[in-house]
């Protein structure tokens, strides 16, 4: 078992490492205020992509997406090194409000200021006078780990110019994040560990999975991960999950470089519209190689990826009416189609198709544009859009 996890972690490493990582990692401290709470002192630490690593040096060239993270009960933004070391050098700017470190913290002030810092960032991207002039992009995520997922949740109530949500081990809050999560739709990514004893998922973050009325939704349990090992070691955290068991089940790096060879590629896909990321998340996705999940969607191929898929199926003919055929260039061994319509869901699937070709029936499908997706040994082998037509 040990030498299967060495090799595990090995794998993750590489995966997370073919990422470019093109950009040192700046940092700056900064306190933004919120005139519509009565002036109240949003206190941040920023990470971002630079030229040069160190405090106060220039953004690098680019428009980068912002993530504004929520810390943990008791937690400092400081325990979050393992993220921003693996995210900010891939092209993001990190922000982390301090706010809210009291034994009785406001999860919906919290909520509000990850809300807030979002539009404060873009607002940066447009003053002359900042570090962050003409380095902000439209896109942006709320996240955060226990407390802060949690509140992560409650933020996208109050911006929503918010294009996707991603969190850790998200703690449910007062008012319950749960219930926010009813009235979410934009694409969610939560991630839990399996031995989370502190927040443990089936009180946790499946139920705000469940709620969520995202038509994109994925939900990812580490297996033998643990609630503090999101983040790296702190004291407040791990005095907490002494108390409770099952202990984690896993290493922390290995925990960790889970969570980024998931995060990253799902970051892409939705605010860098990198098509081949979400390929490999999907592909991630499909291996479960330490991981277990469930989704309501595809993360969809588009155009950038037809040409790759020419030489690996042929579709004919496109558009159809009643039926066409998918063609394969290599033989295809218990390999499975599934047909998803333009929101990602899946409506259709055949199973344990052999040979080079198989045959595909409209049924009762409406006239529309939808993918295929082929795989065969947990491998994704190529998703292809369909067109339909009376």
């Amino acid at each position: 078992m040990k030498i299967l996890s060495t090799i595990f972690l090995i794998l993750i490493t590489l995966n997370i490492k073919s990422y470019a990582q093109s950009f040192q990692v700046g940092h700056k401290q900064q306190t933004f205020i919120d005139a519509s709470r009565s002036n109240r002192n949003i206190t941040t630490e920023i990470y971002y992509p630079a030229d040069m690593s160190g405090d106060n040096v220039s953004i690098a060239s680019g428009q980068f997406p912002v993530l504004v993270f929520g810390h943990g009960f008791l937690m400092a933004w400081s325990a979050y090194a393992d993220i921003w070391n693996e995210i900010v050098p891939n092209g993001y700017i990190l922000v982390f409000p301090t706010t809210e470190t009291s034994f009785f913290p406001s999860h919906t002030n919290f909520g509000k200021d990850i809300a807030f810092l979002v539009g404060a960032m873009k607002t940066e991207g447009t003053n002359a006078a900042s570090t962050f002039f003409g380095g902000v992009a439209t896109t942006s995520a709320a996240m955060g780990h226990s407390m802060g997922g949690g509140s992560a949740f409650l933020s996208v109530q109050y911006d929503p110019s918010i294009t996707a949500l991603a969190t850790l081990a998200a703690a449910n809050t007062n008012p319950s994040s749960i219930n926010a999560a009813k009235n979410i739709g934009i694409p969610s990514i939560v991630i839990a560990g399996a031995n989370d004893c502190v927040a443990p998922p089936p009180q946790h973050q499946l139920p705000m999975y469940d709620a969520l009325s995202s038509a994109c939704k994925t939900y990812v349990t580490i297996i033998g991960g643990s609630h503090c090992q999101f983040a790296n070691t702190n004291t407040n955290c791990s005095l907490g999950e002494l108390t409770c068991s099952p202990p984690p089940a896993i290493s922390p790096i290995l925990q960790q470089n889970t969570t980024s060879s998931l995060l990253l590629p799902w970051l892409n896909y939705y605010l860098k519209n990198d098509i081949d990321a979400g390929l490999e998340f999907q592909n991630l996705i499909t291996k479960g190689n330490g991981i277990e999940s469930q989704q309501n969607c595809l993360l969809l191929s588009t155009e950038k990826n037809e040409h790759k898929n020419k030489s690996v199926i042929n579709i004919y003919p496109n558009p159809f009416s009643s039926e066409t055929t998918v063609q394969a260039n290599i033989p295809m061994k218990n390999a499975t189609l599934t047909v998803h319509n333009d929101l990602g869901q899946q409506i259709m699937q055949l199973k344990n198709i052999y040979g080079n070709t198989v045959s595909l029936s409209r049924g009762g499908l409406p006239s529309g544009l939808y993918f295929i997706k082929l795989t065969e040994d947990n491998k994704i082998l190529a998703t292809k859009k369909i067109i339909v037509q009376d």
